[in-house]
């Protein structure tokens, strides 16, 4: 399964960090960084979505995570909110990390989109506009890897992907990270067969950290 960029299990990067103790002042200056960017992506109107939007979404998470889940877009409880997959997606993706047993310090959420768009629609123009912030905020997190949550997410972060249904459940590297496709949790409530797909896949990711 998989295509140019595919890895086995065994070639994969390990997910554990290496043990050693942050520099404070290089901490203190990582986190100032993060919260100019931030104040970056509120202040934004650079595409139509700026305008439209009640909230920009930003991160949900430690800014030290081992793990980060790259979604496509916010949706309406998160433009209400201001925070990332806090609606029924969002849900079910706690329900996930929670069976898998990723701690609250390992892992954070956020979308390749800052803004909602229309009707929930995927906008690829606006996406190409965000993707500086995106590539900030990995710098920033430095994350050993990264789930992808849904086929724009995949296809943006490794374009040379297979379909997200022939990739999904199976780890690749992408540069220095390695990437593990996911279907997106809102898929998984469109249908028994997508659920079962999802959980599937979920246990998949769960028993790779492990043996990582």
């Amino acid at each position: 399964m998989g295509g140019p960029g595919t890895s086995g299990m065994r070639e994969v990067p390990r997910i554990r960090r290496e043990a050693t103790d942050p520099v404070p002042s290089a901490e203190s200056g990582r986190r100032a960084a993060w919260d100019r960017l931030a104040r970056e992506i509120h202040a934004c109107r650079r595409c139509p979505l700026g305008s439209r939007r009640t909230h920009a979404v930003v991160y949900r998470g430690t800014l030290s995570p081992r793990v980060v889940f790259v979604g496509e877009a916010p949706g309406a409880a998160e433009d209400r909110a201001g925070i990332p997959f806090v609606g029924r997606s969002g849900r079910r993706l706690d329900a996930a990390i929670a069976r898998i047993g990723l701690a609250p310090s390992d892992w954070g959420v956020l979308n390749l989109l800052k803004c909602r768009p229309p009707s929930n629609r995927f906008d690829r123009a606006a996406a190409h506009t965000c993707r500086p912030f995106l590539d900030r905020q990995l710098a920033l997190l430095r994350p050993n890897g990264l789930v992808t949550l849904g086929a724009s997410a995949l296809r943006a972060l490794d374009p040379r992907a297979p379909p997200v249904l022939e990739a999904a459940g199976v780890p690749r590297t992408v540069g220095p990270r390695w990437l593990f496709p996911l279907i997106h949790p809102a898929a998984a409530l469109r249908s028994r067969r997508l659920t079962e797909r999802w959980e599937h896949d979920v246990d998949a990711l769960g028993r790779w950290l492990i043996a990582g």
